[in-house]
């Protein structure tokens, strides 16, 4: 039988780092094959070999049984939707979408009219809520992703890869997205789907590909396969997925109380406190006001209305310095536009939110606490990296979470506002944070995260908050949350 795509033999490496080692990977027509391994398993590395954005040092590459040029894979019908976006933040939805192809007046001049009504076109005829004439720049994270997914789908495209892309999405967009592939998939198409969401797997994909460590582990069919054995063709180790949220006594004192707090755009009346010790999650669809509330509360986004106290105290919060004055900490959910220095060190960007503090001496930064900080998370949190000098831009999306939580680590705040902690992560690393997390919320640390995925919610959070149109529709405690119980809540007209 014939393979839609085929790799093989393939072999890539980095400065000190051997990032693929006689890979192999095979697609087949109409099928869905998902790609799993944790991360620098070496996922992204051969999605870029494949699509001709990095040189392989070794292999070969077919397509219909014909070997090709990967730096040809476009033309070919090989087409991809990155984990980390490929937009132009000041160009609007349509422009991104058609862009290099857009329709011309006189040849020369794009029509404006003509790229609006085609992309919105497109848009319906996908069912992606997404206005042709904004600007991408202005859109929250997860309609970028839905950009990101229009683009793609509009190239005549055989073999459709998608790296992550329901990281950003709610549980309706991802069931939107899910048809869409089974519609685009057939006797002359297929798709290679990466996803650390382990059970969309089983809900999407035909066959289960597991790599690790740059190698080849395992093909396996998806129906009738135990998830547990697929985390542990990827880890190598077996994992304790069963713990669950301990309830924090009342008497605990509140490190952060909210009242009455309202923004220009949307949040309207939020109150709420978190004590110490308490992980206090946060859930609703997409625009219900979730990471716009971490956001005022670290002092990104001005509030219009209401008051915050850090351990009973009132505060104003007019930045995120101040708020890290405060010891307030905050991971957002693009950690590429507000989280990483991406051209500076794993080092620098660990220290960077620590300088001037236990990380300087006489005013002076101390390199050597940095390196051995730095290095201290690096153990504990498992960072693959090639060392303390590594620039962040060159590892992987889930590695450069972790860079992130380190730096609020390092800074040793009171509270943690953690924004889609896990996202991008795999399925062993995010057990790492889970357990991360806990201890510090056992050391008497208080949490506030922020979450899109409700098992993670469920399994992290002793209280859940519920938002729906920027208003709070119901508090449950760890014991009274379910699935069912929070998007009942999260499709409440706010009131």
């Amino acid at each position: 039988m014939t393979l839609l795509l085929e790799a093989t033999g393939v072999r890539k490496s980095f400065p000190g780092v051997r990032a693929l080692s006689d890979m192999h990977l095979e697609l087949r027509h109409d099928e869905v094959l998902a790609l799993v391994g944790e991360n620098g398993a070496g996922k992204s590395t051969l999605m870029k070999l494949l699509t001709g954005a990095l040189r392989p040092d070794a292999g070969t590459f077919r397509l219909d049984g014909e070997e090709f040029d990967p730096r040809r894979a476009e033309p070919l019908g090989i087409s991809i939707i990155h984990q980390e976006f490929n937009l132009m933040p000041d160009l609007t939805v349509a422009q991104n979408v058609l862009i290099g192809r857009e329709p011309r007046t006189l040849g020369m001049f794009i029509d404006e009219r003509r790229l609006n009504a085609r992309t919105g076109e497109l848009l319906d005829r996908l069912g992606l809520p997404l206005d042709p004439r904004a600007r991408v720049g202005d859109l929250p994270v997860a309609r970028q992703q839905l950009v990101e997914i229009a683009k793609a789908l509009s190239h005549e495209a055989r073999v459709l890869i998608m790296d992550e892309p329901t990281a950003a999405l709610n549980d309706a967009e991802v069931a939107v997205l899910h048809g869409l592939i089974r519609r685009f998939t057939g006797p002359r198409t297929g798709v290679i789907y990466i996803s650390h969401r382990m059970e969309e797997l089983t809900r999407v994909s035909d066959r289960i590909t597991v790599i690790r460590d740059g190698r080849h582990i395992g093909t396996v069919e998806t129906r009738g396969v135990e998830l547990p054995r697929v985390i542990s063709m990827m880890v190598g180790r077996e994992l304790d997925l069963s713990a669950t949220p301990v309830g924090v006594r009342d008497d605990r004192a509140p490190v952060l109380s909210v009242r009455g707090l309202a923004t220009k755009r949307l949040l309207k009346d939020i109150t709420f406190e978190v004590r110490e010790g308490e992980i206090l999650g946060i859930a609703g669809l997409m625009g219900a006001g979730r990471t716009e509330l971490g956001r005022a509360i670290a002092g990104a986004d001005p509030i219009s209305a209401g008051t915050i106290s850090v351990r009973g105290r009132p505060v104003r919060i007019t930045s995120p310095a101040r708020a890290a004055a405060l010891g307030i900490g905050y991971l957002s959910e693009d950690r590429k536009r507000f989280g990483l220095l991406l051209d500076q060190s794993v080092a620098a960007n660990i220290a960077v939110g620590s300088l001037g503090g236990p990380l300087s001496r006489a005013g002076f930064v101390d390199d050597g606490r940095v390196r051995a900080t730095a290095q201290r998370y690096i153990d504990a949190l498992r960072i693959k990296t090639a060392g303390v000098r590594q620039e962040a831009r060159h590892l992987s999306g889930g590695n450069q979470q972790k860079v992130v939580i380190a730096r609020w680590l390092a800074r040793d705040c009171d509270l943690l506002i953690v924004d889609e902690p896990t996202r991008g992560i795999d399925v062993g690393a995010k057990e790492e944070i889970y357990q991360l997390l806990n201890e510090l919320a056992g050391q008497g640390r208080a949490i506030v995260m922020i979450s899109s995925e409700l098992p993670e919610i469920l399994r992290m959070a002793h209280r859940v908050l519920v938002l729906s149109g920027g208003r709070l529709t119901g508090e449950l405690s760890a014991a009274e949350a379910t699935q069912e119980r929070i998007m009942h809540l999260a499709t409440r007209r706010g009131v």
